[in-house]
This record gives C-alpha cells, structure tokens and sequence, in this order.
C-alpha cells in the first residue's frame, strides 16, 4: 500500500522530511476552465497532483484541460492525480475525469476519483471514507473490494471526530475540533471503549440530562484500518497532513 500525504504548499515546508509521498493540495479548474496552481515550490516533484473542484465551472473545456493536467504531471514528475472532488457528482466533472482517466492511463499514471464517481470513471481507482458511524468497517470495505477490486481501491483516512446526541434519529453528529475533544476528555475523564465494528474508539457522557456519544480515531484506530486495508491489497491511502500532524510519527513508525 502507498500511503500519501496531502499538503498545501505552505503545509509541505514542515513535512518534506516525512518518509512519505506527497498529494499537493496546490490545484483547481479556474473559472475560464485553465488549470490554476497556487504558489507550489518550484522545485516540487513527485507524488501526485491533488485537484480540488472548488467553485468548478461547468461546462469545461474537456481536451485543453486535460492537456494542461498531463502536462504538468509530467514537468513535475507526478505519479497521478487525486481528484479531491467535496461536492456532490456532477456531469460536467464526470466527462473530465472520464477523459483524463484515459489520457493518465496512456502516461501509465493514476487517477484516484470519489467513490461516487468511481462507477462512471472506468480505470480509475475509488477513495472510499473510512470516517463510520455506523455498520461495520471490514464490511464496507470488503464490499468495496468486492465493487472495484482491490488493486481499484484506496482509503481517505479521514480522522473522526463527532459527539452524536443520544438518540440520533438522523446518525448525524457535531464535529469535533481536536482541541474541543481534548478539552472534552480533561473536563470529563471519561472511560474510553474501543469498538471493532466502526474501527474507532468511543465513551458517552451525560449533560444537563442529555445523553451524548463521542465516537473519534486516534493514531492506533488509523493504524488498525491502514493494517485492515493492507490486509485486502488496498492500492493506496491518503492522510490530511492537519489532521494527523500530532500523530504522524506513531503513523508511520
């Protein structure tokens, strides 16, 4: 399994040193369709292009852009490009990725899509959540593994965080600052379970006679879900640099 980074330029200062490929956070689709780049070093190279969709204009001019996203992994030596895509699927960005999917695979590079664009994005690898709160862990990802093969897979490890109020008819929580779960821990001194269904550890507590569930990761709930991945032959996996700074060293020890 390669594990990647992702980084801002400005992130990319404090962790170059890190024994670990790079996805620089540094690209978007300007709103006359170019490829924009923010301040990336010039000596950059390496890892991949991270693309954000970031007020992404639609309809795109599908060729040109590709032509400027190929071209630019190959002056920096990219090995691919994760399409970091936060809103919800839409055509116009489904026909680029379907384009460049084609183009990155004739370069033998990679293109790393959102699980909802997988279906639509043929040789494209899936990054699949693998922030639960609810179901089961190795069954989301075995399924997954089963959809889109393993070698077609890649986990973002995105670090859980949520307080969930007891009952929760929607399954939707608040989430979590670091400092906020910190402060939360301190004040309550709460006693800690671990639970292997949702690979994350959790505790409840009781405020003003409301009932609250505090489901979060920390370093060993993301080393047991990289173990999990690696175990199924998952190609890839993708840490946010902000997220896991504090415990990027026990990470990847």
């Amino acid at each position: 399994m390669q594990l990647y980074l992702s980084v801002t330029p400005r992130d990319y200062q404090d962790a170059r040193r890190c024994p670990v490929q790079f996805a620089h956070v540094a690209y978007r689709v300007g709103r006359d369709g170019q490829l924009l780049r923010q301040n990336l070093l010039m000596q950059t190279q390496g890892g991949l292009m991270s693309l954000s969709d970031y007020d992404c204009p639609t309809p795109l001019p599908v060729p040109p852009l590709v032509r400027q996203i190929c071209r630019e992994c190959a002056q920096r030596g990219y090995q691919g490009v994760l399409a970091d895509f936060e809103e919800d699927v839409r055509p116009g960005l489904s026909a680029l990725l379907q384009s460049l999917s084609a183009a990155l695979r004739t370069a033998r590079r990679r293109l790393y899509v959102p699980e909802g664009y997988a279906p639509q994005v043929p040789g494209a690898c899936a990054v699949v959540c693998t922030a639960l709160s609810g179901g089961s862990f190795q069954q989301r990802l075995e399924e997954a593994a089963q959809r889109f093969g393993r070698e077609g897979l890649a986990l973002d490890l995105q670090r859980l965080r949520m307080d969930f109020p007891l009952p929760s008819p929607t399954g939707e929580g608040r989430p979590l600052t670091q400092e906020a779960l910190d402060a939360l821990m301190e004040e309550l001194r709460p006693s800690v379970f671990y639970s292997r269904e949702l690979c994350a550890r959790y505790f409840t507590y009781n405020r003003d006679g409301d009932y609250h569930f505090v489901l979060f990761d920390d370093g060993g709930t993301l080393r047991q879900k990289l173990r999990f991945g690696r175990s199924l032959g998952v190609s890839a996996a993708f840490l946010m640099y902000p997220e896991v700074k504090d415990i990027l060293g026990e990470l990847l020890s």
